[in-house]
Formats: structure tokens, sequence, C-alpha cells
């Protein structure tokens, strides 16, 4: 078969697996990448493209939100800090990890990851009394790897380059009894993926080297950490940090994303992270610090302890949206490893069996197998052409010619010297001869003395196609090949034969991701008798001495409140009491401080027909379920309230289309998981049982006082001179404002702060705490106007101390449970006072 009935879609897809992520692939490349238009990149493996919607929603996010520094603690530094918060997740649920397991250090890159291990790993240099560290690192490593030793070097530490045969051939069977008494630090550096030859080395190596089972941990006691290089590997492959538990782990963002630039970060799994000490510490990473003396307090925090100065936050937020795109683009890193795979596996094969008219080959390839699995080989193809004589063609003189046909490619020795001399067999004095001669990294002196100093690259990212394989093909078969064209059969059909067994026994089958995963709830439905009687409260309701005269429910966290008359407790507090909440395009969740029109929509809960309402003034009416039976496609999300991190899940397209049109930005509806717990933070003098909450601030209930809301009404009243003109806003306004669950009447202004614990019906409750106020309670709750009041009132009556109304949380008699409680309007109310 010709070479030209070769370089078709048909045979691409007989050997290639999977293309593309859908049937718009081509749509969706030339709506996203319009400027690479008539150009072929084959460079990924250096910096990625990214798709221009990134840029788009990026630009429209910080021209439409202010973003201020996170040091700070004002409102535009808030959003800041819990955006940047936001991303931290959402990098580690990307590597199928939890901020239990790891924490996410942000970096200028890869390079700045390692240096910061480096000059942190606690070194020992050998004495008399103490074994040595040892700084180990596989020779098919980055140059900003093997740069790790010129700060082990000048401390006495052993430094060992290990050759990839010696780390598997020198193996134990098992793994050493873990010394107790020896506990030296050693470090041993390898990558997830060459950035030379795109070879995978296996991720069990991680728990090989950790167990000391694989040399040369097997040969040296102490206690052994793994850095795991993985810039290059998670470009176009997933990670999960369940499977590999590297101690430590850069990467560098542009290569999976294209943008940003000048971002990376450093993975630090938890239990490994107190070992790294610093001796610099900038700005944000100081517990305490004294300037007259030498005194020193770092953060507790690792991500803060270590992040000096303030982080490229700007940066950070531009990293939600690559993600964004990412996955709405392919899926997630599954797809996006088989179909780069598949291009890679196609281009070798056909270039591999290209051939001179007289037969010899075209190009010598550097790869350790036969690009059989995606498990064992990344996107990156490494070769050298060759002549009809057998002699290399330089590399300078493929890439000038590859610029001519608009093809990018990369050339030399790509910052790995030691995988490069390995396979071209250039030995450590052909090297230092070569520099003699005026050879340096990076010029254009391809070969010295006959023999070649560097090589070739192609590499391949989610948004390459087909026709960028056979641009680059057909370009070698018309400027290197010696005519007329062959193609080795035998050898092809060998090959081919590969690729097919290869793909019946994939163990990596193409996985729609969506950011997060399935999850089955197990929250129990009320039943209708326990709903029996149950109605909305049609008039308002006054009772007598410590009687509850109002209950409100607000299922969507800062948006409008439900008033009802009758309602069951659930395991949280009030059932569906804040249950969802809204989130800009960032996941960070929107308060009524950041968006004030939250409170002009009004969600109502229709249990017996499991909905959740949403009503605005404007808006047509939707709804989405109470319960959602079907989670097959369910969106798992990870954010924060009140700086504790919860899990929910997305409520759907619909709903976001409605939340965004009517607050005018990009929002999303959320809800929290069924099976995730968040438990309420204790005092230290409080008992071990635990509290669970919804998407509520501090505690399952706000309770408030008639008798406290009038007398701050009349100390507006008393101030209306003072109050700019503001129109004195009646009781009901008041309450409102201060958006609590439970209002009572018959008892004395702030008498609530004095009690422990009360009983309401037949339910018991134990006061948790006292309500700081905040300013979101200037907002009028039925315009979503800001006025000063009533917090003024307040500040000036408790002389600055604002705190108002106070905490509750149920408390359940042994063998009951919260769904069988009900609260009712008109019950009366048992109160405790403090012993004090």
């Amino acid at each position: 078969m010709a070479f030209h009935q070769l370089c078709t879609f048909e045979t691409f897809q007989q050997v290639s697996g999977r293309y593309g992520y859908g049937e718009n692939f081509r749509d969706v490349i030339e709506q996203e990448f319009t400027r690479i238009k008539g150009i072929t990149y084959l460079d990924h493996a250096a910096a990625t493209l990214y798709p221009e919607s990134v840029l788009r929603d990026y630009c429209r996010d910080i021209t439409s939100n202010l973003y201020g520094n996170p040091h700070s603690h004002n409102p535009s530094s808030r959003l800041t800090h819990d955006t940047v918060d936001r991303v931290r997740y959402r990098v580690l649920q990307h590597f199928n990890t939890t901020p239990e397991e790891y924490s996410v250090i942000f970096t200028s890159g890869c390079t700045a990851a390692l240096k910061l291990v480096a000059e942190s790993f606690p070194w020992r240099s050998h004495t008399e009394s103490q074994a040595g560290s040892h700084f180990c690192y596989l020779t098919d490593s980055h140059t900003s790897v093997v740069g790790m030793r010129g700060l082990t070097s000048s401390r006495g530490v052993v430094t060992q380059p290990v050759s990839p045969q010696e780390l598997e051939n020198r193996a134990k069977d098992e793994a050493q009894v873990e010394d107790v008494i020896c506990q030296t630090p050693h470090l041993f550096c390898y990558p997830a993926q060459s950035n030379f030859s795109g070879r995978k080395y296996p991720l069990s190596h991680v728990k090989g080297i950790q167990a000391r089972r694989l040399y040369p941990a097997c040969a040296h006691q102490g206690r052994w950490f793994v850095l795991l290089d993985s810039a290059s590997y998670v470009s176009c492959s997933p990670l999960s940090l369940q499977d590999c538990p590297a101690d430590f782990i850069p990467i560098s963002f542009y290569k999976i994303f294209g943008f940003p630039t000048g971002l990376g970060a450093l993975l630090v799994r938890n239990d490994a992270a107190d070992i790294l000490k610093k001796t610099y510490f900038g700005g944000g990473t100081a517990a305490a610090y004294l300037s007259g003396e030498d005194y020193y307090v770092q953060a507790a925090n690792i991500s803060d302890r270590f992040e000096d100065g303030t982080v490229s936050f700007l940066d950070i937020i531009g990293l939600n949206h690559a993600f964004e795109a990412l996955y709405r683009i392919t899926g997630g890193m599954h797809n996006i490893q088989q179909h780069t795979f598949g291009l890679a596996r196609y281009t070798y094969m056909l270039l591999s069996s290209l051939c001179h008219g007289n037969g010899r080959p075209v190009a010598h390839i550097y790869t350790e197998g036969q690009f059989d699995s995606p498990i064992t080989q990344g996107a990156v193809l490494n070769f050298n052409l060759m002549d009809s004589n057998g002699q290399i063609i330089g590399y300078s003189q493929v890439d000038r010619m590859a610029n001519l046909y608009n093809i990018h490619v990369r050339t030399g020795c790509f910052c790995n010297t030691g995988a490069c001399q390995s396979f071209l067999g250039i030995t450590s004095q052909r090297v230092k001869r070569n520099l003699q001669a005026g050879h340096v990294c990076g010029d254009n002196i391809d070969i010295v003395d006959g023999q070649p100093t560097g090589s070739v690259r192609v590499s391949f990212g989610y948004m390459s196609t087909f026709e960028d394989c056979q641009k680059f093909l057909n370009f070698v078969a018309e400027c290197f090949v010696e005519k007329p064209v062959r193609v080795d059969q035998e050898r092809l059909q060998e090959l081919k034969r590969a690729a097919a067994a290869s793909e019946d026994s994939n163990e990596s089958p193409s996985i729609k991701i969506t950011n997060g995963g399935v999850y089955k709830g197990d929250e129990k439905k009320p039943t209708e008798a326990s709903l029996k009687g149950f109605q909305l409260r049609d008039s308002n309701s006054h009772g007598v001495a410590y009687t509850l005269t109002n209950i409100y429910i607000y299922p969507i966290k800062s948006c409008g409140a439900y008033e009802v008359h009758d309602w069951p407790v659930g395991p949280l507090g009030l059932l569906y009491d804040r249950g969802w909440m809204v989130v800009n395009g960032n996941g960070v969740c929107l308060s009524q401080k950041r968006e004030p029109r939250l409170c002009l929509i009004r969600p109502q809960v229709h249990i017996r027909s499991n909905k959740l309402l949403l009503q605005a003034s404007g808006m047509d009416t939707i709804s989405v379920p109470l319960e959602n039976n079907n989670h097959s496609h369910t969106r798992v999300c990870h954010s924060k309230v009140c700086g504790d991190r919860v899990e929910t899940v997305d409520c759907g397209d619909e709903a976001a289309s409605w939340l965004s049109d009517f607050l005018g930005q990009p929002c999303r509806l959320i809800k929290q998981r069924p099976d995730f717990t968040r438990e309420m933070k204790k005092r230290p003098s409080e008992a071990a049982t635990s509290t669970s909450l919804s998407l509520v601030n501090e505690a399952q209930y706000l309770m408030i006082s008639r008798a406290s809301v009038e007398l701050i009404q009349n100390l507006m009243s008393s101030r209306q001179d003072d109050s700019e003109g503001d129109q004195l806003l009646d009781t009901q306004s008041v309450i409102s404002r201060f958006r609590a669950n439970l209002v009572i009447a018959g008892v004395e202004p702030f008498e609530e702060d004095n009690w422990s614990h009360l009983v309401i019906g037949s339910t018991q409750f134990m006061v948790a705490g006292h309500c700081g106020r905040c300013h979101m309670v200037g907002i009028d709750q039925d315009t979503g106007s800001k006025t000063k009041e009533p917090l003024m009132s307040l500040s000036a009556y408790r002389s600055g101390k604002v705190t108002f109304g106070v905490y509750l949380t149920h408390q359940l008699t042994e063998g009951s449970t919260a769904a069988a409680n009900v609260l009712s309007v008109g019950s009366l109310i048992q109160p405790k006072p403090n012993s004090s």
C-alpha cells in the first residue's frame, strides 16, 4: 500500500482507538482555537494551547468582580480569599484527593516547587554518630530536578543518580522492616513521565520506595520520601493520588491548560508536611514574629506557611476558568489520554515504517516500547531523521524546514541531559568535548564530529487533530525521503496487530468525567403520616409569654425567607433550611454582603411534590427536585461556608441560567450532598458529641425575641434625626433583616442571652452562643437596598457590641430521631437560665 493511502482518516481509525470527545469535536476546535488555523502545532509538551473561551470568561470575571489582596479582610479581599480556596479544592479534586490528605502550595511553576522542596527538606550531613541523607534521582529527570543537587551538595548530602534499570533490577522481593531507630530523611525523585521520550514510569514506584523495597531505598536505612515530578505526565493523563501517595508533587498548570502561565503548585502530603523547614519567611507566612529579636512562629496552615508574600491571585482565578473549559470540552483527563495517545501511536507507526526508495528507514525513534498502551507511553514522539545513507540529519535542519511549512516542533535535548545521553549514546566525555567545541544547551549546533547532539520531539495536546498528524507525516515524506517513498509493510502490519491487541486489553477505557462523581443519597423523605396537618401560615400569630410566634426557613442560603406554621425538624435543623446555596462563576458562595439582590429570590419548599420553587419578580417560576434520585450525571463541587469545606452537588443548567439572568452574573445553584457530614465547631469545654450542620453559618438555628427587636426599634426611633432621612422600619421589617429561624415573644429584651437550654413544644435545644451581627442586617429584605440601621442603633445600645440573637442546636432524647419532631407556631417555651 502506498504511503499516501496510509495517511487517511480510515487508516488512522483502525489503529487510533478513540478520537475526539463527541460528534462536535471539529466544531469545537474551529470555535475555540481559531488562531491556529493554518498552523500545525506539535509542541504541547512544552506548552499546550488555551481555548479562547477561557480568556473571554476570565476577562468577564475580573472586569465584573472586584478582587482585592487576599491578606486583607475587606469584602473584595474576602472574595479573592474564598475564590482562591475554591480553586485549591478544585486542584485536589482533579487529582482525586482531599484537603485532609494533601495541601496545595501555589508557586510560579514546577521549577519553583522543586526549589522549595530542596530548600525546605531537612537534609542531614553524615557524622560519626548519624547517617547522612541521600538525595537520589532517576537519570531520566528534568534539569530542574537534577539541579536540586546544587543545594544538597553544599550540605554534605550524598547525591546518587539512579538509572531506570538499577531501580528495578536491584529491588528486594519484600518491603524492608521499618527501622524505628534510624529516622534519617532521604529523598527520591523520579518523573511520572519522561519529558524526553514520553515513557511513563510505574506510579507504583512511589509505594515501592516508601516501603524500602526498590533501590536505592532498600540499600539505606532511614525514612524515605518520594517526589513525583508530574509536570509532563499530567498534561495529558489522569493522576490519582489515591493510587500513588507521593509526598511531594510539583506541577505547572500551563502544561495542562495553556493558561495561565507563570503558575504552578506543589502538592504536599499532609503527613509529610511537617518535615519541611523554612528559613526565609515572607509576608503572610508568620503567625507571629519580632523585628527586634530572632523570634518567629510559622503559620499553622500548610499553604500559608510556604506561600511567601501575596500569591498571584488573578492567575489563580484564571485557573478556575481553565478547569471549566477543559472539562466542558473533553469530559476529563481519561478522554484526553485516549485521544492524544491515539494520535501519537498512529504517528509512531507510520514514521517508524517509512523508508527511503532504497529501503533504508527514514527515522530513528527514541522509545522504550512500541506505543503499546497509554499506561506506559505518553503522547510524545522523539526521533532523528536519517538520509538514504543512514546518516543523521541535524535537528536544526529539520526545524528550519518545519518552520517553512508552519509546523511547530521542539528540538535539542529538552532539558533532560540524562535521557539524551542514554538514547543518543553520548558519553559524559563527549558532552564536555562538545562544550569545548562551542556547543551549549539551546543552540543550533546539532552535529559534532558526525554525531547528533540532540533530536526532534513532537507532542500532542487535547486539541490536536488527525490533520496535524497527516500534515507532519506528509512534510517528512516530501522533504526528507528519497523517492519513491516506501513503507515497510511487514513492520507496519506487526505494529497494527500489536495495537489491536492492546485495544482489546485496554485497562483505561474512555470515561465521561465531570468535576466530581456519583453518589447515592440516604436522606429519607418525610412520610405522609409525618406531614399530616402541615400547612403554610396564612396569618400573623402573636403568642403569650414564652411563645414561639414565627418559624422561618431559608431553603437557599442568603435568599428570601419562607414562613411556615408547622415544620419538621430534620437531622441538620429545620428540614431543608439552608440546604442550597448560590455560587458565582468561580464556585464561591454568594451572600447578601456580596450580592444584595439575593434577598429578592423567594424560594418555596413543596414537600409533597418534591419541589423547590424559585420565584422572583419579573421571572418565570422554575423548580428543582428536593431529592434527586437520578445521580448518574451529578456534578460534585467543593465550596466553603464560614471556613468549612463542604461537598455539594450541582442542581443543573436550568437553575443556573435562571439565577444568572436574575443576578446579572454567571451563577449556579448547588445543594449539600446528603452523604456529606459537616460538624459544628466546638468550644474546648463542650461535650464530645457532634452536631451536624447544613449550609448555615455557625449553628442549626438562630432565635431572636420580639422584645429585643422592639427595643432596637425604639432606639432607632430616638435616633431618627441622625438617620440621614431613612424611613423608620416597622417591627416586621426589623425581624426580617435579622433573618432568624425562630421568633419568640413574652420575654424581657435580651433575656434570651442568659439562657443555656430551652424546650419548644417537645423538642429540646441548647444555646450554642450569640450571633455576631454584620452589616448584612442593613439590607432591606423587600427591596435589596442598603441602610445603616438597625446595626447603628444596636451598636450604640450595646456600646459597640453587636451580637443579637442566640444560636441553638437541637438535643434529641435517647431513642428519638430529629425527623420525628415538629415545631409549631404557638408552642410554649420552657427556658433554663445559666446557672451563673
